[in-house]
């Protein structure tokens, strides 16, 4: 099985994590930006990452691709079965995907990726979003987080990965998660990365950002 995507990428890394908990050994392949293999491109006709290639099966999008994974293998569900649990399950990738990331990425792009890649920095976008949009975030999650320290289910889920993986970027170029003011937050996050499937992955892609981080 094939990943195909950039390692940074809080969507590639998602599917990384979320494949070790499983149990699925996966290759990681690099793409993104107009480049990959023939894989890729046939699988994500679109251009997103990650794309994954199983033998002759493509697919793309980092939902689709973990939904495909934890049916694949049964027992231990980083998706709740319990229908609330599930809901909520679902509802926090969802936050993580499409709430938090668009704010994530624009401090993590323009302050590294455009950097790397020699593109225009927006850095005032950075600036705005690490003081105005990233604390509504930690507000909400420091009142919501039980004191099992995990979203759902007291047990680390696809909720934890999912949430995370765009607070783990922005972590990369900024010190906005003040441990005093979000102890919760800051505690889960350290958590999730300490988590054996996540800090093997972060382990892999701290010399790729750390090469984007020195341009």
């Amino acid at each position: 099985m094939i990943i195909h995507g950039a390692r940074p990428s809080p969507f590639v890394r998602k599917v990384i994590a979320f494949a070790a908990e499983k149990g699925i050994d996966v290759e990681v392949q690099t793409a993104g930006f107009g480049r990959g293999a023939e894989g890729y491109f046939k699988g994500s006709p679109f251009g997103k990452i990650p794309a994954l290639e199983d033998g002759d099966f493509l697919l793309c999008d980092s939902t689709a691709i973990i939904t495909y994974m934890d049916a694949l293998r049964p027992g231990t569900e980083m998706i709740p079965a319990e229908p609330k649990a599930r809901a909520r399950t679902i509802w926090y990738e969802e936050f993580g995907d499409t709430v938090v990331q668009p704010a994530g990425a624009k401090i993590f792009f323009n302050r590294v990726v455009a950097k790397a890649l020699k593109a225009p920095q927006d850095l005032d976008a950075a600036d705005k979003a690490e003081a105005e949009e990233m604390p509504r975030f930690y507000d909400y999650l420091e009142g919501i987080l039980p004191d099992s320290g995990w979203l759902v289910e007291d047990r680390f889920t696809l909720a934890d990965l999912a949430a995370a993986c765009p607070i783990i970027n922005v972590g990369y170029c900024s010190e906005g998660l003040d441990a005093e003011r979000w102890p919760r937050v800051a505690a889960w996050i350290a958590a999730v990365k300490a988590r054996p499937s996540v800090a093997a992955a972060l382990a892999l892609e701290a010399p790729i950002v750390a090469g984007m981080m020195a341009k």
